[in-house]
């Protein structure tokens, strides 16, 4: 067997309400089970789902503190007064302000940006900043992505005389800032629609507010941020995302043209994936390492040179980004094993001097996917004595609730259920994971630990073709609320299998039985399963359906995320020269190594598996369900196969076997005498009386074309049916023997057990043997 590594949660659409919703819209049965299983079960939400248009913007009036907010800024405007866009250095931020910016300038404001340093100021408004602001003349600071937690702020603002309004989409603390007007469709009391826009979503409405309609043509950075921050992409994120990947596919923006470049994505049509995968990380990276300013820069350029210039200074960032976390990672990994095990810590709590508080949060995200933890990674700064972090989560754990518990030692916290910021003093990190912790063990069940996997359908592998992947694309653009839909194949055989890759870190699995039916499928990081699966066994797979487009030639691929396989699996490592190589890596606590024979273990092939062999007596004495879902090794053969079958046939079926069957003798491939053999020899000696055998049996048995083993072994049975007497290796025969069978010999007996036992155990092919351990294993019926 080889168990999934995340749990499969199988969605059960209602039947007669996809079957309904298919005749009522004319769309496949596919389609419509995967509108019933997102929850999408009307004809208008369905429709509204699958046919995107700016019709489904909602009326940005209908946000909280919108009316109020428009008019100051329009009359900023009259007045001529100055106005500073405050916003924050991720990707949603910096998308934020460049949306704002160009609202702002097609009014004709007098107006500027300002992005505050992470490493130096922080995030959100500052003091600092405010106050210099007012200082140059500024009256109004508008903030885009930031602000909800900004109380002080708010209040140095109203306290130099300088109008705040605050536009964010961030969860709100318990005390709302002093402001003088605020945007957030989370704000308690906004009866808005929808609220799950992300910042640069927020911003895309206040400047359809201000100009009275859908900014369309700045569609193409709201994607940016949308996307890249992670927000649910439904209802309105959908449209946004949906018409900004096609404008940004084909943008006129310059500097996002040579993004784009630097991306390898000019010119092509974009996806979700591309926008998430490519360019948020370019524009996020300006920011984790420096200042976001180069990248307001970049997307309000219009200056060619200028915005080659900044796309190669941002994506030459972006890989000095990728090495630190790489770096960082190996860190932190290396902390969480050698001081956190996740056995004993529900949530990871990492803190370290001289790490980037920039990339943490990515660190944190990859710390997420290796344990399966709550994370949070913080930088320490034993100067100023503070520790700086980013916070990542799993399902069933709201990292923002959660954190919203310790508000007494958290000073500045803020974020959405799976992913937080924050600043603490060094002093209550350890403090800060002890709470943690202690929550976690009262809201997570074990079964939380394990990565979920939800499976939007079955299906088998006629039903996967190129026609599927383009119904499936009606869906589109996939994230988060929407994800790309997940499809189970259950228990089909695999044609090929091998590892790909420089590193040979990855899976390629070619599964099917015809040509009609076979799918390709890529595991990324998955090579290592390969070890895990006989080339023989079913497997089901579950993972995304994708195009897979090479030499002109298109076919449908499966990326797959897990697999299993539900039958008991058998794994030939007879004769192999590296099985001992192989079996060290198993691992040990599921793992059973028997050898029945003392001279195995000996042996410098299995020398290294000493210590953790079973022999023949303490296996007898061991309970049956020690062996419950155990790998079992056999290192050599049994002396008795009916024993052997019989202790099988009570442990019941393992997970896995490995028959390794090693054995110092061979006795299949030894002469085996017939007993025309005994017949021929008992005459030569009967006529001779006596014989040399020690002297002359090499030279008896090489005219008769026999094995001197062959003689000396009928010469023992002889002796031990008192057919003669041996004196030094001479044979003397007996001249009135009792009748007694061949049978009767003990050795005549053993060598013909061990011939069986070879015969079925070590000669036989993969599929007797796998056989052969099926029908022993299997509960027999009962009479």
């Amino acid at each position: 067997m080889l168990e999934p590594r995340t749990r499969w949660e199988i969605q059960e659409p209602s039947e007669d309400k996809a079957k309904w919703l298919s005749q009522e819209l004319d769309i496949p049965l596919l389609i419509a089970n995967l509108l019933v299983v997102r929850g999408i079960e009307t004809i208008e939400k369905a429709e509204a789902f699958l046919n995107i248009d700016i019709s489904q913007f909602h009326d940005p009036f209908l946000m909280d503190g919108m009316k109020e907010s428009v008019e100051r800024i329009h009359k900023a405007v009259e007045s001529n007064e100055k106005i500073l866009i405050f916003g924050d250095y991720d990707a949603d931020g910096v998308s934020s302000t460049t949306v704002m910016y160009y609202a702002l300038k097609e009014l004709g404001a007098e107006f500027d940006y300002y992005i505050p340093n992470r490493f130096t100021e922080g995030y959100g408004p500052n003091e600092p900043a405010l106050r210099k602001a007012k200082e140059d003349g500024y009256s109004l600071v508008v903030t885009v992505d930031t602000g909800i937690s900004a109380v002080h702020e708010a209040n140095i603002a109203k306290e130099i005389g300088l109008d705040f309004i605050i536009t964010d989409h961030h969860e709100a603390p318990p005390v709302l800032p002093d402001a003088y007007s605020i945007i957030n469709p989370k704000k308690p009391g906004c009866t808005y629609p929808f609220s799950g826009l992300a910042g640069v979503g927020v911003a895309f409405k206040v400047a359809h507010a201000l100009h009275g309609r859908p900014p369309l043509h700045l569609l193409d950075y709201a994607c940016i941020g949308t996307i890249a921050d992670l927000v649910p992409l439904v209802d309105e994120n959908r449209v946004i995302a949906k018409l900004g990947i096609e404008a940004l596919s084909k943008t006129d923006k310059i500097g996002l043209q040579e993004l784009l470049k630097v991306a390898g994505l000019y010119e092509k049509e974009l996806t979700a994936e591309d926008v998430g995968f490519a360019i948020g990380p370019r524009v996020n990276a300006a920011g984790r390492l420096g200042s976001a300013m180069p990248v307001v820069e970049l997307f309000t350029s219009s200056d060619r040179d200028e915005s080659a210039m900044l796309s190669e200074e941002i994506d030459s960032v972006n890989k000095e980004r990728q090495g630190i976390v790489n770096e960082i990672t190996k860190e932190a990994i290396a902390m969480v094993e050698e001081s956190f095990p996740p056995e004993k810590n529900e949530v990871l709590v990492l803190a370290k001097e001289g790490w980037n508080p920039g990339v943490i949060g990515i660190v944190a995200s990859r710390l997420v996917e290796k344990f399966y933890r709550p994370t949070i990674v913080l930088c320490l700064d034993p100067e100023k004595e503070t520790a700086k972090g980013s916070a990542r989560s799993i399902k069933g754990f709201d990292m923002f609730e959660n954190l919203s518990e310790s508000r007494d030692i958290l000073p500045h916290f803020g974020g959405h259920p799976m992913a937080a910021g924050m600043t603490l003093s060094i002093h209550d990190v350890d403090e800060l994971r002890s709470r943690l912790i202690q929550q976690a063990k009262q809201c997570l069940s074990p079964e939380d630990y394990q990565p979920v996997i939800s499976i939007d359908l079955t299906a088998r592998l006629n039903e996967i073709s190129l026609e599927t992947v383009e119904l499936l694309s009606t869906l589109s653009p996939f994230g988060v609320g929407n994800p790309s839909p997940r499809v189970m194949v259950e228990e089909v055989p695999i044609r090929e299998m091998k590892k790909i890759g420089s590193q040979s870190n990855h899976l390629k699995l070619q599964v099917g039985n015809g040509e009609l039916s076979v799918l390709d499928c890529i595991g990324f990081q998955k090579g290592s399963l390969l070890e895990e699966i006989t080339p023989y066994s079913l497997v089901s797979i579950v993972g995304q359906i994708q195009l897979n487009e090479w030499n002109g030639y298109r076919k449908p691929q499966l990326l797959l995320e897990d697999l299993s396989v539900n039958h008991f699996q058998l794994f030939d490592y007879r004769g192999l020269k590296d099985a001992a190589k192989r079996l060290i890596g198993l691992p040990y606590s599921k793992t059973c190594f028997i050898a029945f024979e003392e001279e195995t273990v000996k042996h410098k092939d299995f020398e290294a598996l000493s210590d953790q062999v079973i022999g023949e007596d303490e296996l007898l004495t061991l309970p049956e369900d020690y062996f419950k879902e155990k790998n079992l090794v056999f290192l050599d053969v049994p002396p008795s196969l009916s024993r052997f079958s019989e202790w099988l046939e009570t442990i019941g079926e393992p997970s896995r076997i490995y028959a390794v069957f090693h054995q110092s003798t061979e006795h299949f491939f030894t002469t085996l005498p017939t007993r025309e053999h005994f017949k021929w020899f008992y005459g030569f000696l009967a006529k001779r009386k006596t014989f040399n055998v020690k002297r002359d049996g090499a030279e008896l048995a090489k005219w008769k074309g026999w094995s001197k083993e062959t003689i000396d072994f009928m010469s023992k049975v002889f002796f031990e049916l008192d057919f003669v007497t041996i004196d030094d290796g001479v044979i003397f025969i007996n001249k009135e023997p009792s009748k007694r069978e061949l049978e009767s010999s003990e050795t005549y007996q053993k060598k013909f057990e061990q011939a069986d036992i070879e015969n079925q155990l070590v000669y036989s092919s993969y599929h007797s043997l796998k056989s052969w351990f099926t029908e022993q294993t299997r509960p027999k019926a009962s009479l």
